[in-house]
């Protein structure tokens, strides 16, 4: 997934994600940082929001269903994904995986997962912290080997 797919999955469900929170297009608008005519033309399917926008709407509406769907459960993943591709991420804790990912590989409590809705890959630890992200399979394969290769060092 990438920037640009983000910004029209996201612009092309923003009426929908509006109603769903329960907002008007005034508060909408004024709640994302948008004038109410910028947040019609992107409702008609006139203009696409910008990705500050788009970043505002999943950050601040990722409990709706909508935005879950869009994004496997994790919109904030997804787009920190997105924008630091290939780095290793601080840790966050995640709920393991259990509805939204498919497991690739599992190995000393470590698991390489893949989210079935946005097909990105992520490597949690053993008590479920998320420690690397990418869309790329390869990178993501190749640094579960490479966190492997340093755990078994370290024994």
């Amino acid at each position: 997934m990438t920037r640009d797919e983000i910004i029209l999955k996201v612009s092309e469900k923003m009426r929908l994600i509006r109603t769903e929170a329960g907002y008007t297009q005034d508060k909408m608008a004024e709640i994302v940082g948008v004038s109410k005519k910028t947040l019609v033309q992107i409702e008609k399917g006139r203009a696409n929001a910008g990705w500050s926008t788009v970043v505002a709407v999943c950050a601040l509406f990722r409990e709706t269903e909508t935005v879950r769907f869009l994004f496997g459960n994790e919109p904030l993943e997804v787009i920190e994904t997105v924008v630091r591709e290939g780095i290793d991420f601080r840790k966050e804790k995640t709920l393991g995986g259990k509805i939204w990912w498919k497991e690739i590989q599992n190995k000393s409590g470590y698991v390489l997962q893949q989210n079935i809705i946005s097909q990105h890959y992520r490597i949690i630890d053993e008590e479920h912290f998320r420690i690397y992200s990418s869309f790329d399979e390869t990178s993501a394969k190749e640094r579960f080997a490479e966190v492997i290769e340093e755990l078994q060092h370290q024994y």
